[in-house]
């Protein structure tokens, strides 16, 4: 096997291949148990590249995983002593931005933060947006459709995705680069590898959708005594803000407390007493009637008493520092048991409830967290335990996939299926659809 290689070395030469300790050196910077198990990394610059591995591997009959950032939660980057893994770190380039046309074409490897600073530069604007953008890769977020903050205005990153350059396990490209928002010729091939996670290509170039910049932002942050009142939260600002409204964001008092101050290490703007806290944020084009819908709305919620308290930021610091909160979520990412989920909005607190009662009946020391974006269906759901062996993990997989039934719920809301949701695919995908 040592042929293959050999083979790709004199295709990217040796300095991109890394083997031994530099290879077993690499981790996931957001600490989620995949460490590099491949027999080699190898860094390839171009799509040809790619190509021409692809197509040596394809004979040679060697398995590829795909690394982009390594910020994957369902164990999507796993690599084995048999695995050559991919990497796309070194195909970071942005193209082009066309601000007429609204869109931007990079590499796979151009890291979320950067693209959304250069769409930005150019006065344009990136509009997905997750808590791993400083480390996570477009590639792998087209490749797991990312989801995010902003889902409930701008869609999952699918609907920002115009076209795809894709190389085939056999090496053959797939020049898919579209530019209009309209092209009704023949099948959408782009939209069969969004998601896909690399099992049907890997994915190198990508042309995105970029939207206005805006000129207004707005959020604050509200407290609730009860669901019923986060409900109707989300009611009026969709009717009050509209298309304005780009963040709706819940948590449970079983992850706000943990994070805010005095158990947490942040503050917290408005008392932590309350059972639900909400985010809610707008962005806009026309700053003076933006700013005076955002805070007549919070007025109005506040009068008809359906949020017992509430913040609005006057700052971006004061904007950061709300944000902060919900995205402090490192505590959950590494010491807990990871879920996403989508059912709907009107049975979340049922489905949170149910699931927190039975964990706790089987498991005496396990802690629940429910946080998530709400305005868009997706709840996260985390599980800390002291005992973290597989018996316990698929315990609590059972209790967390089982309670999504009867609402016909998705085990995986955007972080993907990977290794460790395949054998639960069941819960949301019919036989016929599996087969």
């Amino acid at each position: 096997m040592q042929g293959i290689l050999e083979t790709i070395e004199q295709i990217i030469g040796q300095s991109n291949i890394l083997t031994g300790d530099a290879c077993a050196a690499r981790r996931s910077d957001w600490e989620t148990h995949q460490p590099c198990h491949a027999r080699a990394i190898i860094c390839p610059t171009t799509t040809d590249q790619v190509a021409q591995i692809m197509r040596a591997c394809h004979q040679h009959g060697q398995t590829i995983v795909p690394y982009g950032g390594l910020t994957n939660l369902v164990r999507g980057c796993v690599t084995t002593e048999t695995n050559i893994a991919l990497s796309f770190e070194k195909m970071n380039q942005i193209e082009a931005v066309d601000i007429v046309g609204h869109t931007m074409t990079v590499q796979a490897g151009v890291t979320l933060l950067n693209a959304q600073q250069r769409a930005r530069q150019e006065g344009l604007f990136f509009p997905m947006d997750i808590g791993a953008r400083d480390n996570c890769m477009v590639g792998g977020n087209v490749s797991t459709n990312a989801g995010g903050t902003k889902v409930i205005r701008h869609g999952m990153i699918r609907d920002s995705v115009l076209g795809l350059e894709v190389v085939l396990a056999d090496g053959t490209v797939i020049d898919s680069m579209n530019y209009f928002l309209k092209n009704n010729s023949g099948f959408d091939l782009k939209q069969m590898f969004i998601g896909s996670e690399g099992v049907l290509g890997l994915i190198t170039r990508i042309v995105f959708r970029l939207d206005v910049l805006p000129s207004s932002h707005n959020v604050a942050l509200v407290a609730c005594n009860d669901y019923e009142q986060v409900v109707k939260v989300l009611v009026n600002a969709r009717q009050r803000l509209g298309n304005g409204l780009c963040g709706f964001e819940v948590m449970w008092d079983n992850f706000f407390h943990e994070v805010v101050k005095p158990l947490g290490k942040l503050s917290s703007p408005i008392a932590p007493e309350y059972p639900f806290y909400v985010i809610i944020e707008t962005m806009g084009t026309q700053p003076v009637a933006d700013n005076e819908a955002f805070e007549s709305t919070l007025i109005e919620m506040m009068e008809s008493q359906i949020v017992a308290d509430g913040v609005v930021a006057k700052s971006d610091s004061e904007r950061d520092a709300i944000w902060a909160i919900r995205h402090e979520v490192e505590w959950v990412v590494r010491d807990a048991f990871v879920f996403d989920v989508s059912l709907p909005i009107a049975s979340a607190n049922e489905y949170v409830q149910a699931i927190t009662t039975r964990i706790a009946a089987d498991i005496a020391d396990a802690r629940v967290a429910a946080f998530g974006h709400l305005g868009d269906n997706n709840i996260h759901v985390s599980v800390l335990t002291e005992d973290r062996s597989e018996a316990r993990r698929e315990l609590i997989e059972r209790h967390i996939y089982e309670a999504l039934r009867p609402y016909r719920g998705a085990i995986s809301a955007e972080h993907g299926i990977g290794l460790e949701k395949r054998d639960w695919l069941q819960v949301s995908r019919t036989d016929a659809e599996i087969e």
